[in-house]
């Protein structure tokens, strides 16, 4: 390990978001070497590179990809393990983490949730119930354009999901601001690339289904319903979230629906957003008539926010694009990184 670098592990690092984290470690300027763990079915047999499964990170020799076990990481002295795998992986793997000391980043949906209402949709097995609640409360929610002072020395961080990012980020300084007539309701129209699915395919993510084709999904049931709520401190009968499957691979546009309490002017609006985003680094606001598009966002780790104002000074409509991948997932996840550990928030990502 080299002076003054963090030596992290990263669990799951053969999916979508996994490689897109591996990409951004491994040119981290205050990282060690990363450690690429597999679950079971991806170390068995003869151990396996990453470069096996992603040639374009071929180079240096490759990155061994070996089992995971509390061992490996003891004896490669991991100090923050990232978890890219499925939530109930995480249910089992952070207890164990936090008591021997390992800060977690995890990129899951296993500690997002804190109303048990919300997190039911998990369905997630847990044996010592006292101690995942605890667990649970201490969670850091890692959305650092809300959560930077809290995240700052955590020692659990749940990565918020992408579409909640996209969402969220579009709404709270209307909300905060108070000047949102949330009885009429709020609504959220998102789409996003098929890589939004994860890497497993399943029928609907086939080419043959996706190509040429606009698909509703989850629609009052998606995971990351729960997640917008709770961070926006939102009744369910508030906000109408449907989620929609594009045919391209990577990439969110969110289009969200709703009216103001009183007739505005767009430079009011305009303000709301500078000022409450003022000094977050991945936060783009983009001045009317201008509007985001997923072609400016894909492949960074900005999050771009603009705006319509209907003519009545009410109708407000607004569009939030990000990178699913990215400030969506791994991206955010070296966000919290860097904070955790007191560095410049945009390190390794610009």
């Amino acid at each position: 390990m080299s002076a003054g670098t963090l030596k992290v592990g990263v669990l799951g690092a053969t999916g979508y978001s996994g490689f897109e984290l591996a990409r951004l470690l491994l040119r981290h300027p205050r990282v060690d070497e990363p450690v690429f763990f597999g679950r079971g079915e991806d170390t068995a047999g003869e151990p396996r590179n990453l470069t096996d499964i992603f040639p374009a990170l071929s180079g240096n020799g490759g990155y061994p990809l070996e089992p995971f076990s509390w061992n490996a990481i003891e004896r490669h002295s991991v100090e923050l393990l990232f978890l890219a795998a499925p939530h109930e992986v995480s249910r089992a793997v952070v207890p164990e983490a936090v008591s021997r000391g390992i800060r977690v980043v995890d990129l899951s949906g296993a500690w997002r949730l804190k109303k048990a209402e919300h997190a039911a949709i998990y369905a997630l097995p847990d044996e010592d119930r006292a101690q995942v609640q605890e667990l649970a409360t201490n969670a850091v929610y890692g959305l650092p354009e809300l959560h930077r002072s809290r995240i700052q020395g955590a020692a659990l961080i749940a990565n918020p999901g992408c579409y909640a990012t996209a969402v969220i980020l579009a709404l709270a300084p209307l909300l905060q601001a108070g000047l949102v007539e949330r009885e009429r309701g709020i609504v959220a129209d998102a789409k996003s690339g098929v890589s939004g699915a994860g890497k497993e395919p399943t029928p609907r993510t086939h080419f043959v289904s996706v190509a040429d084709n606009l698909s509703a999904y989850g629609v009052f049931t998606h995971r990351h319903l729960g997640e917008i709520l709770e961070q926006l401190a939102l009744q369910t009968e508030e906000i109408t979230f449907t989620p929609h499957l594009l045919p391209i691979p990577r990439g969110i546009l969110a289009t969200i629906y709703l009216h103001l309490k009183r007739p505005s002017q767009a430079a009011e609006i305009e303000s709301c957003y500078r000022e409450f985003y003022a000094g977050c680094r991945f936060v783009r606001v983009f001045r009317p008539p201008k509007l985001p598009e997923i072609q400016f966002s894909v492949n960074t780790n900005y999050c771009d926010l603009g705006f319509c104002l209907g003519p009545d000074g009410q109708r407000l409509v607004v569009i939030s694009c990000e990178d699913n991948l990215l400030k969506g997932a791994a991206g955010q996840a070296i966000e919290n990184m860097n904070l955790m550990n007191g560095w410049g928030e945009d390190e390794g990502l610009v």
